[in-house]
């Protein structure tokens, strides 16, 4: 027993998994006695989505401080997050159209609510996600809504800066608080997904297996696609850098990162190699990365976007216009929202489909498989914090060449 709860979480979340897809086949359709168990950690979810998203949207929103005190640096970091996480996302979709996992396999999963087969007008939909009544907006799980209302009160309290002192507090501590229960429902998630696999092995067959596949080869096509010609874009021709020297000296964050699949836990070595092999000031990188680390999330926007096509494919919500701006700005949002919560690949994907107003029965498959891509998501993070640190020391001419040009340090 000691062995196995100092293991790390994705490590038991895999073992655990694969029990259960052993158990599935073992006991087949009786592997459904587990099921309660598993809607158990689907209702502890359920519960910590609303004030989850809420609190941490705003307390992360409120962590740039004095708009004004980090103009130069916080508009140019800001942009930069705001587009990379937009075009991370676009990829996601784009790639997962192409690849389509999911398509025409309807009825692999059960559905505990139908999703209408109706055509979504743009204008009305766009109107529908601003908030008329926030407590509403709350009792109802309408994200969007929340989202939009969690944007606007972060906006306002920056804006307003020390005179709500109090209030910034309030919402840091509270998203504190949400992201310790965060914690204590993500302890027990290995074994919520144990039986949700277990059931789902027994009841599905291989086919979805297929699809699974199918998913995690998209979502890497994408992150490939934003770590080989994207992020190198940037470096070659807004930071006007050689790129090859660029991934050179930020291989050990990159290491780290892989083998960590934490921006946090990576985020001192990033700052070391910031420091010591791009040639970076403080003044810099001491910004822009821990800002990064918790705001900026490429892989996750990348993930978002696979999955919202995969979870429409699945349960044949139709995919049009509308839907696409509304996977791309979730891709967004949700990605900022993501920042400092351990698991958050399963909880902002409970986001993301209770937003889409899908059933969560997809879940804990992708709580199966996070393993597998969170190396790519956690990876693709920690190079696009970098990479957008890079670009702005270059811009503002505050980049040491000759540190950027020697050989690699940290």
């Amino acid at each position: 027993m000691k062995w196995w709860f100092k293991r790390q979480l994705y490590t038991q979340i895999a073992i655990c998994a694969l029990i259960g897809i052993v158990l599935g086949l073992m006991l087949g359709p009786k592997a459904a006695t587990l099921k309660p168990i598993g809607d158990i950690f689907i209702s502890l979810l359920q519960f910590l989505v609303v004030p989850l998203t809420f609190f941490c949207l705003i307390a992360g929103i409120t962590k740039m401080e004095d708009i004004r005190a980090v103009r130069s640096v916080g508009g140019r970091i800001g942009v930069y997050f705001i587009c990379t996480s937009l075009l991370a996302t676009a990829v996601g979709v784009l790639i997962a159209f192409i690849i389509n996992p999911g398509k025409g396999t309807v009825g692999l999963l059960d559905s505990s609510q139908k999703v209408e087969n109706v055509e979504f007008s743009f204008i009305n939909q766009i109107v529908g996600w601003f908030p008329s009544n926030i407590v509403k907006a709350m009792a109802e799980t309408n994200m969007l809504q929340i989202i939009i209302a969690s944007i606007i009160i972060g906006v306002a309290l920056l804006v307003l800066g020390d005179s709500v002192s109090g209030l910034k507090k309030l919402a840091k501590e509270s998203a504190d608080l949400m992201i310790k229960i965060t914690e204590f429902v993500m302890y027990i998630s290995p074994y919520g997904i144990l039986a949700l696999v277990a059931n789902m092995t027994g009841t599905l067959g291989s086919k979805m297996l297929a699809e699974v596949g199918r998913f995690i080869l998209a979502d890497y096509i994408a992150l490939i696609i934003v770590l080989g010609v994207f992020y190198p874009i940037f470096i070659k021709f807004l930071a006007r850098k050689n790129v090859f020297r660029f991934y050179r000296n930020i291989s050990p964050a990159v290491l780290v990162a892989a083998s960590t699949t934490s921006s946090n836990a990576t985020l001192p070595v990033s700052m070391r190699v910031a420091d010591k092999n791009l040639g970076i000031p403080e003044k810099i990188y001491g910004f822009t990365l821990p800002l990064g680390a918790t705001v900026n999330m490429d892989g996750m926007a990348v993930a978002l976007g696979v999955i919202s096509v995969f979870a429409a494919n699945l349960y044949d919500l139709p995919i049009t216009f509308s839907t696409i701006i509304q996977f791309v700005f979730l891709g967004l949002v949700l990605s900022i929202g993501a920042a400092g919560v351990k698991g958050a690949g399963v909880v902002m994907s409970t986001v993301l489909l209770s937003t889409l107003g899908l059933p969560l029965t997809l879940v804990p498959i992708l709580a199966a498989i996070w393993p597998i891509i969170d190396i790519g998501h956690t990876t693709t993070n920690v190079t696009g914090d970098l990479t957008g640190t890079t670009v702005v020391a270059s811009q503002l001419e505050m980049l040491d060449v000759q540190v950027y040009d020697q050989s690699i340090k940290a």
